[in-house]
C-alpha cells in the first residue's frame, strides 16, 4: 500500500457517526433463543446481558449502497480500505451500568486509528474505533473495536502455525455452527456480511472452507458460558482477540476456568482440532 493511500485512510480518523435504537423486548428474546436459553420472557427495565448489546444501534444502510461483501459501502463512516477481506478481530470493554429493555440507547462512535502492516500472509490494515453506548441512566458500555482488513490469500503461502489451545477448563460447552444459527445472528445484528451465510461467496470469492462464525457470536458465547455458571455474577470489563477463524464444517467448544483472585475468568474457544480459535478475559465488579 503507498503512502499516499495510506494517508487518505488515515484521513478518516477522528469521523464520528450516531444512531438511536430502543433495547427490544423482542429482539432479547430472540437472541436469547438463539443461543438456545431458556430464559424468562424479557420484561420492561431487566438488564440486557452483556454483550448482547451488539444487537443495537446497527447501520441500517440502503440495499443500493452496499458493496460487493454484503457491507455497507467502504467510505463512509469506516474508511475506504483497498483490501477484500474484512473481519472482526478483537475488542476491549467495559460495562458500567446495564442497558434495560424497553428503554432508550444511543450508540456514539469514533474512529481513533488507521495503521498498515505488511507480514507473510500480505498487507492487513488495523482500523481502530471506539464506541459508547449511552441508556437512560447514562453511559452504559465503553468499547473499542478492532478491525482488521486483509488481502486474498497469497499461492503458496503457509497458514500462520496454530496454537493449542488452554487445558484445565472448568467449564465447557460444545456448539454446533450451522448455517441456521449464523443466519439467525446475521439477522439479529442486521449484518449483511455474506461470509456468513453465502458459502459460494465465502469459499469462492473469499477462499474459506466454508462459512465463517462471527466473531461477536463467539465472544457472546463465551460470556454466556460464564453466566451458564455464575449466573449472579456482575461482568465489569471483558477483552477478547480472534487468533484463527472458526467454520461450520465442525462443532467448537466454548470454554472457562474462574481464576484464583475470585475477580477473573479466563475464556476461550477451541476448534474441532483442538486449536484456539479465540481468547477472553472477563472481570467480574
Amino acid at each position: 500500500m503507498d503512502t499516499l493511500t495510506l494517508e487518505h485512510l488515515r484521513t478518516w480518523v477522528g469521523r464520528r457517526e450516531e444512531i438511536e435504537d430502543v433495547v427490544a423486548a423482542s429482539r432479547v428474546a430472540a437472541l436469547a433463543a438463539t443461543l438456545d436459553r431458556d430464559d424468562p420472557p424479557p420484561t420492561p427495565g431487566d438488564a440486557l446481558p452483556p454483550p448482547w448489546h451488539w444487537t443495537l444501534c446497527v447501520p441500517a444502510a440502503r440495499q443500493s449502497a452496499l458493496g460487493p461483501d454484503g457491507h455497507p459501502a467502504r467510505g463512509g463512516f469506516l474508511p475506504p480500505v483497498p483490501l477484500p477481506r474484512r473481519m472482526w478481530a478483537g475488542g476491549r470493554l467495559t460495562f458500567p451500568r446495564p442497558l434495560r429493555v424497553a428503554q432508550p440507547v444511543t450508540r456514539k462512535s469514533e474512529v481513533i486509528s488507521v495503521e498498515h502492516k505488511s507480514g507473510r500472509s500480505g498487507e492487513l490494515v488495523f482500523v481502530l474505533v471506539r464506541h459508547e453506548f449511552h441508556g437512560a441512566a447514562g453511559l452504559a458500555i465503553t468499547e473499542e473495536h478492532d478491525i482488521v482488513y486483509r488481502g486474498p490469500p497469497l499461492a503458496g503461502t503457509p497458514a500462520p502455525a496454530p496454537l493449542p489451545a488452554p487445558a484445565g477448563c472448568a467449564w465447557q460447552r460444545t456448539v454446533v455452527p450451522d448455517d441456521v444459527l449464523l443466519f439467525r445472528y446475521s439477522a439479529l445484528t442486521f449484518n449483511g456480511h455474506r461470509i456468513h451465510y453465502d458459502r459460494r461467496y465465502a469459499t469462492v470469492v473469499e477462499g474459506y472452507p466454508g462459512l465463517i462464525v462471527h466473531a461477536p457470536l463467539i465472544a457472546t458465547l463465551l460470556l454466556d458460558l460464564l453466566r451458564r455458571n455464575l449466573p449472579g455474577a456482575a461482568i465489569a470489563a471483558f477483552e477478547f482477540k480472534a487468533i484463527k477463524p472458526l467454520f461450520d464444517v465442525a462443532p467448537f467448544a466454548v470454554c472457562g476456568r474462574p481464576e484464583g483472585d475470585g475477580k477473573t475468568v479466563t475464556l476461550w474457544a477451541r476448534d474441532a482440532d483442538g486449536w484456539l480459535a479465540m481468547s477472553g478475559v472477563a472481570t467480574l465488579a
